[in-house]
């Protein structure tokens, strides 16, 4: 009887460091591709952190704007766009300017909205989003493509 409870005390503390490693490194990993030097590493991304650092909101990191709020829905979307933007960038095409899915666009306007939540109740909304008027304000205007970093500097 003594053998089977140090067993399963060994195994009791082998699950919970198991797990406090397993939160550890996501919380590493979900704070490492928060910054801008993560997103800023795929040359797609360049000119939008580049234009990111020199706006008014150059202190956030890019996914305080760019996913939702709670941690659980957060996740599931930085995996989902991690995961479609390898998936295109290595098998698709790699287009020179970024779109924004209506999704992103959603989850955009619901961080302006939460973060500027006392600009907003004087405000009467003309269009959908916050972007719609105030487009350069998170980045600013960006360099006609043909002088934007290319791929091999």
């Amino acid at each position: 009887m003594k053998k089977q409870e140090g067993i399963s005390l060994v195994a009791v503390l082998a699950i919970l460091l198991v797990g406090i490693a397993l939160t550890a490194g996501a919380g590493f990993t979900m704070k490492a591709t928060d910054q801008a030097e993560f997103c800023g590493s795929c040359h797609l991304m360049y000119e939008a952190v580049r234009t990111h650092q020199q706006s008014v909101h150059s202190q956030l990191d890019c996914n305080e704007c760019h996913t939702p709020d709670p941690f659980m829905p957060k996740m599931t979307f930085k995996t989902y766009a991690g995961m479609k933007d390898m998936y295109k960038n290595t098998f698709g095409t790699v287009y020179d300017v970024i779109h924004a899915s209506e999704r992103t666009k959603e989850v955009v306007n619901d961080n302006c909205t939460r973060c500027h939540t006392m600009t907003t109740l004087n405000v009467e909304t003309v269009k959908p989003n916050c972007t719609d008027c105030h487009r350069q304000v998170p980045h600013l205007r960006s360099l006609p493509i043909s002088q934007r970093r290319v791929a091999d500097e």
